[in-house]
């Protein structure tokens, strides 16, 4: 019958196999001139935005030439941090907001709201080694240290898979760690409401007692704007709650603005348990969150906040 349907319609517009040919190459004629035309305004914008990474790391190449001189993997960390911290600037106005509460010396716990994608935490990261000089160790999902050709570049930004004791282990040895108590299930199960997925977990805080360090609570305004995931559709729910396999879709990539907030440190204090300082940091990353993102949020407002300065803790 398609066939048949096929012939009727040729009869009907009397095109034969040739005549197909011709219009085809006549639409090849019109269209690829125009396709070009506008291709290559785009090939000069992504030119001169490269362009711009490219000078954000030339204007740093004398701590890159220092950075080699004293180590080839320092230098390596540096050049992919100003190449993140430059893409961070370019694509997302990134700023930071508290990094004096970072320590130039000694360990921390970084404790963050996990977004569908934690790039607000990879520009942290480039961030804490251009202004600190330090490298900050993380926690990560295990299944991170299974995709093919991680490896190399977990050990070198020094990720570990998260056993209290090499945490514990970290901290003592002075480095700054940070982990996301929600982990996978928050990164795909939050929305645009920004609900801390944390369950009753309290292994992060008893990190911090045992090595008794400071706490200190982070956030991202628009986060979940940047990237935005397909985890509350209740297929992707139950495949990770029956196999844990992290496959709902992750969508976005929008160049929202990003603002890092890291919250006053929660000092150590030997007369509370786990459990209490657990509460006690969620209810810091929850203010955190209250005081500078609007619920739930917009994919265009973040666009626009773009083109102003002022944000909603202001």
């Amino acid at each position: 019958p398609e066939v048949c349907l096929f012939h009727m319609w040729e009869e009907w517009a009397g095109l034969g196999q040739e005549d197909y040919l011709s219009v085809l190459e006549y639409l090849l004629w019109v269209f690829t001139p125009l396709a070009i035309v506008f291709i290559l305004p785009f090939l000069i914008v992504i030119l001169l935005y490269l362009s711009i990474l490219f000078l954000h790391v030339y204007k740093r190449k004398n701590q890159l030439r220092e950075a080699y001189c004293n180590n080839l993997w320092d230098g390596a960390r540096k050049t992919l941090a100003m190449l993140w911290d430059g893409h961070g600037a370019i694509w997302h106005g990134y700023e930071i907001h508290g990094m004096e509460k970072i320590p130039d010396k000694g360990p921390a716990l970084i404790v963050y709201y996990h977004g569908a994608i934690p790039i607000d935490y990879y520009y942290f990261l480039a961030s804490v080694i251009i202004q600190k000089g330090r490298t900050c160790h993380s926690v990560a999902d295990h299944f991170l240290f299974k995709v093919p050709g991680f490896k190399l570049l977990l050990e070198v930004f020094s990720v570990i898979h998260g056993p209290q004791e090499e945490c514990v282990r970290a901290l003592r040895n002075g480095h700054l760690l940070g982990i996301s108590p929600g982990g996978v299930r928050e990164a795909l199960f939050s929305d645009e409401t920004y609900p801390l997925l944390w369950g009753k977990r309290k292994g992060f805080a008893q990190v911090a007692i045992d090595s008794q360090v400071p706490v200190i609570p982070m956030f991202t305004q628009n986060v979940r704007e940047g990237f935005r995931s397909l985890g509350t559709l209740r297929f992707f729910r139950w495949v990770y709650e029956r196999f844990r396999l992290p496959i709902a879709p992750v969508y976005g990539g929008f160049p929202v603005k990003f603002r890092t907030f890291l919250g006053d440190p929660i000092p150590y204090d030997p007369n509370i348990n786990a459990a209490e300082l657990a509460e006690k940091v969620q209810q810091a990353v929850q203010s955190l969150i209250d005081q500078n993102q609007q619920i739930p949020g917009s994919i265009l407002r973040a666009l626009l906040e773009r083109f102003h300065t002022k944000h909603k803790g202001h």
